[in-house]
């Protein structure tokens, strides 16, 4: 009879704390009174909670009496045993049981007497963790202990389970916010409006892949009837190429800004570019200055290409390659001239990405050079704003079911006349 008198306070214990575990407590706070609570119901001197992370298949130490943060494998040591067998361990001697892992004392000082060891079960049969509870300060660990843990850890892992997937939801919310703020950033730096200069049309489009993307354009606008181009091609999809995509627009207003030419501007950027970057990122870029009195671009194609020149007199086509290595793959220790090409009238200038030419359909196929030359050959006088959507539609058009792969960006410029 006394022993069930003692099972019932013990069980009002782990209802009391139930109930105190019910406030909306964030999961670091939530642990701390887990830990605490098993302590005082336990008579123990020290708790530990691990967590389990499914990703890395790991037990790892949120929190714990005087004790720093420790991973261990799931399947290893006694922590390891009870999460994979999913049942309490009692060890009455801690130092002598040969799966007690004695470095930890040695690296704190404490000494393990005895030991709890419980899994923590979640919703649907969830691994939550284990939670351990170190040397009754009276003997050691009875069975009362074990009934009384096992009803605590089960209330335990309940409340823990709704602080992680509370805390994950939390921190995707942020991480939605963060990409919001990141493209909200990203869009605000493209053209507001396109540029005016007699006798041609500028248009251009961006559509990333993800809600940022690592493509970008711009227009710088220069005295004497010249007009800066921009057109360029991060590595990769996501914040942070839209970073590298940002802080190459950045650094070349700055340069021309303080009067650098078109190739001080392409070295300059480049080699900033080659410290910043991590070696397996950089970016394609075109960066062409454009002379509306002589009709002229000169341009330096890092690694972005084909760049298109529609002449309109005979309705051909030149398609150039790239000029030189893309940025922030090698510092520039030999830029030659770069290229140049003249504008007569009706001839189109096209910066188009990579996600344009190489949008597939659902059986492979690329949408290519063909396909944004049978835009235009459909279209011969249509203006820049008009060509622009068109391609973008054609080329969807082309993919058919097939998700778009790749951030698109396409500025066109036309010489009316």
């Amino acid at each position: 009879m006394s022993r069930q008198l003692s099972e019932v306070r013990a069980l009002r214990s782990v209802l009391e704390v139930t109930r105190k575990l019910s406030a909306p407590f964030d999961l670091d706070t939530m642990l701390t009174e887990v830990v605490n609570a098993a302590r005082e119901v336990l008579d123990a001197d020290r708790g530990t909670v691990f967590l389990y992370d499914e990703n890395s298949h790991e037990l790892v130490v949120r929190v714990a009496t005087n004790l720093g943060s420790i991973r261990i494998p799931a399947d290893k040591g006694i922590v390891g045993e009870s999460a994979m067998s999913r049942k309490l361990i009692n060890v009455p001697d801690c130092y002598a049981d040969d799966r007690f892992n004695r470095a930890i004392d040695k690296e704190t000082g404490y000494q393990s007497r005895c030991m709890l060891t419980i899994p923590l079960i979640g919703f649907e049969d969830t691994l939550i963790g284990v939670l351990q509870i170190l040397n009754k300060n009276k003997g050691v660990f009875d069975d009362e202990d074990e009934f009384v843990a096992t009803a605590l850890a089960a209330q335990a892992a309940v409340v823990l389970h709704r602080a992680k997937l509370i805390e994950s939801m939390i921190a995707s919310e942020r991480l939605d916010r963060e990409i919001t703020v990141a493209r909200d950033v990203q869009m605000g730096t493209l053209p507001k409006e396109m540029p005016k200069i007699r006798g041609y049309g500028f248009a251009g489009a961006f559509s990333p892949t993800d809600q940022t993307g690592g493509d970008l354009y711009d227009f710088v606008r220069l005295p004497d009837e010249r007009l800066f181009l921009l057109m360029g091609d991060a590595t990769g999809h996501g914040i942070g190429p839209a970073l590298s995509a940002t802080q190459v627009r950045a650094m070349l207003r700055v340069a021309l800004r303080l009067g650098a030419d078109l190739d001080d501007v392409f070295v300059n950027i480049n080699d900033q570019l080659v410290e910043d970057l991590p070696e397996d990122r950089f970016v394609t870029a075109f960066f062409g200055l454009l002379n509306a009195n002589t009709h002229t671009v000169r341009f330096h194609s890092a690694g972005q290409g084909p760049i298109m020149h529609f002449h309109a007199a005979d309705r051909t086509y030149d398609w150039h390659e790239p000029s030189t290595f893309p940025l922030g793959y090698m510092a520039q220790e030999n830029l030659g001239p770069g290229a140049a090409i003249r504008l007569e009238p009706g001839d189109i200038l096209g910066l188009i990405s990579d996600g344009i030419y190489e949008y597939e359909n659902e059986v492979g196929l690329q949408f290519g050079q063909k396909g944004v030359a049978s835009v235009i050959d459909a279209m011969p006088g249509g203006k820049a704003e008009e060509l622009v959507p068109a391609i973008m539609h054609a080329a969807r058009m082309h993919g058919g079911s097939a998700p778009q792969a790749d951030d698109i960006t396409i500025v066109l410029v036309r010489r009316n006349f």
